[in-house]
């Protein structure tokens, strides 16, 4: 099968989209744990795929194991005794298990279908409710609350359609009596519950947010992927000092607003940041301390220590420890930046998780004819002995797949040609909670905190909470996500900071306890997964020209890393073409062969093909026609 640029196909080892960056119901991330603590050892495999290698070509064995996931351990909180024979709503009838070899035609028209988006779009409902049922492998009965956003194609006018934090608020606040005894409700989940709801859940393997004004977000736009996906305003920026947790002013309307701050600290945090918006034009400033510690820093800037931890800790987001005076006011200023734009805070979150993100890009991809193969394992790559240059791979049905390109994840290389790689890792946790860190009028709050460490050679640790109406959780419970560069295993990283804001005892050792006080953890679960971010390909051992190396997530909360990385190989294969260029409209695009036409993939935006031959067709966006 020769495979030219006009063509994507995408093999994935896994029987989900996006790797360490996908997302999961309850019943599948309980079924990712096993898999990741049963670890088979796959060395008694056939390597019957030698035998297809001729005499002047080398075969580079792949990885038939992902090894990005350690020290996997789930807890529960809550009695399973009842949940033995307990079975997920809306979950498909357990037949016979599905035999692997099918045949490659059947498997791969799957594959195909299952990422194109449907053609018959639901219409968007009137009030500021939107409904989307395009979201692949979510339960067709979640709907979005009011106040969810979807991303527009419009480059300045996004923000009409997210709904800002007021009008959240005002939205929520609507309906009183259903928040108290929803109130009264969550102290009463049980495991069985959880299990039965497990499609209500999304929860992702990597925690992120989408800066307003990040890379990621300016793609989405570009390339029109935003319609497949819808956002939410993150809502409370919190800081945590003293044992407390608190909500930290952003906006200027909320800096006069807040009663956490005195006057006098509030012209000071004020003028502050005032500078920090345009610290370039003001160098005088900061030359003599641009080498220092940002911390040290802040402190020649005659601020006070609150206002110190909460631009630190919770709106530059650096290390105390590492961070140097330009970085800081460079990360502050991209905080100030993102402002505003869509709400109150510089972040977004997609609903259905971050594990959406991939998906779309899945959905326009497929929508163009590329194709993704679910369960389809390569067995190694074939390479030129007089040109090392990768030639094609080897399936597991023994099937060569001839291509110019290769991009392969990072956990798919063998062991050998990444022994010199300097791997970091990163610690994760996910809890599910009964209620939030931080209590509010409104129980539907999207949270971020940083704890900062509590010794000197420890990082700071991210807490994303999320709520229901981000369709990430059921009714009356609160996602939380915890995340940090790993020093030891998960549980020991991360564990002192769960204790510190969560109760993590049992029901039973829960008895007597003032509900009132810190939030009851119902299940959680702790792993490392590898960061191979920022790897040079020379550490590498051996690996061809054509082959291109894309890490997994790295442990920073935005997305630039992965966008940049992308961009880069993009640009290494086709150096004259623009990366993710906006779609056509059907009627622009220009046909080869018979002219027949594909059905039309519902695209709208107002586009202009260029006259440019295959197979490596450009297309840039007409700015005179209108948006739609």
């Amino acid at each position: 099968m020769d495979l030219d640029s006009l063509m994507l196909q995408t093999l994935l080892m896994r029987h989900y989209y996006g790797g360490n960056w996908a997302s999961f119901s309850f019943s599948g991330l309980l079924s990712w744990i096993k898999e990741n603590q049963k670890k088979d050892d796959s060395s008694n495999e056939s390597a019957a795929w030698k035998d297809l290698i001729s005499e002047n070509e080398e075969g580079v064995p792949l990885n038939k194991m992902d090894q990005t996931i350690q020290h996997v351990e789930d807890f529960c909180y809550v009695d399973q005794d009842s949940a033995e024979s307990v079975e997920e709503a809306g979950a498909l009838p357990k037949g016979p298990a599905v035999v692997e070899a099918v045949e490659e035609s059947t498997a791969t028209m799957k594959a195909g279908n299952e990422c194109v988006l449907p053609e018959d779009q639901p219409a968007e409902p009137k009030g500021g409710e939107t409904v989307h049922n395009s979201i692949a492998g979510n339960d067709p009965e979640n709907t979005t609350d009011k106040g969810d956003a979807k991303v527009d194609s419009s480059k300045e006018k996004l923000c009409d359609s997210v709904t800002s934090d007021q009008e959240v608020s005002e939205a929520e606040n609507k309906e009183p009596s259903s928040v108290t005894e929803d109130a009264v409700e969550s102290r009463e989940i049980t495991y069985s519950q959880i299990v039965r709801e497990g499609r209500r859940f999304n929860i992702d393997l990597i925690s992120k947010l989408l800066y307003s004004r990040g890379l990621l977000i300016d793609l989405l736009i570009k390339s029109n992927v935003s319609r497949y996906a819808e956002f939410k305003n993150v809502t409370r920026i919190l800081a945590f000092r003293e044992g407390k947790v608190e909500q930290v002013p952003c906006s200027r309307a909320d800096v006069f607003n807040s009663k956490q701050l005195t006057m006098v600290e509030k012209r000071m945090l004020m003028r502050f940041l005032t500078f920090c918006l345009e610290y370039e034009q003001h160098p005088d400033e900061y030359q003599a301390h641009k080498d220092c510690r940002f911390s040290d820093y802040l402190k020649t800037q005659k601020l006070t220590p609150n206002l110190q931890h909460f631009i630190l800790h919770s709106i530059a987001m650096v290390s105390e420890t590492n961070c140097c005076t330009t970085d800081g006011l460079k990360a502050t200023q991209k905080f100030l930046l993102c402002l505003g734009r869509y709400g109150n805070t510089p972040f977004l979150f997609p609903l259905y998780g971050q594990g959406e993100i991939p998906q779309c890009f899945c959905r326009m991809c497929a929508v163009f004819g590329g194709i993704y193969c679910l369960r389809h394992p390569v067995r190694c790559l074939v390479v030129d002995k007089e040109t090392k240059r990768c030639k094609a791979i080897i399936d597991h049905f023994g099937q060569r797949i001839i291509a110019n390109y290769f991009v392969v994840e990072d956990s798919y290389l063998s062991e050998k040609m990444c022994s010199d790689v300097p791997y970091r890792q990163i610690s994760r946790a996910v809890l599910l909670t009964d209620r939030s860190i931080l209590k509010a009028n409104s129980d539907q709050q999207i949270s971020i905190l940083t704890v900062p460490p509590t010794e000197l050679g420890q990082p700071a640790i991210c807490l994303i909470e999320l709520c229901s109406s981000t369709m990430t959780c059921m009714k009356n419970t609160y996602l939380v996500h915890l995340t940090c560069s790993a020093v030891k295993t998960a549980k020991e990283d991360l564990e002192p900071v769960v204790l510190q804001l969560f109760n993590a005892s049992t029901e039973t050792e829960n008895e007597g306890v003032d509900e009132g006080q810190k939030p009851q953890i119902l299940w959680s679960v702790y792993f490392n997964m590898r960061d191979s971010s920022g790897i040079d390909r020379t550490s590498y051992a051996n690996l061809p020209s054509n082959v291109y190396v894309c890490s997994g997530p790295d442990s920073a909360l935005g997305n630039d890393c992965a966008v940049k990385q992308a961009e880069a190989i993009f640009h290494e294969m086709f150096p004259s073409e623009e990366f993710c260029p906006p779609p056509p409209n059907p009627e622009d695009i220009i046909y080869d062969g018979d002219g027949t036409q594909p059905e039309d993939p519902g695209f709208g935006s107002s586009l202009e093909a260029k006259p440019d031959p295959p197979p490596e067709k450009h297309v840039e966006e007409n700015e005179d026609q209108p948006k739609e």
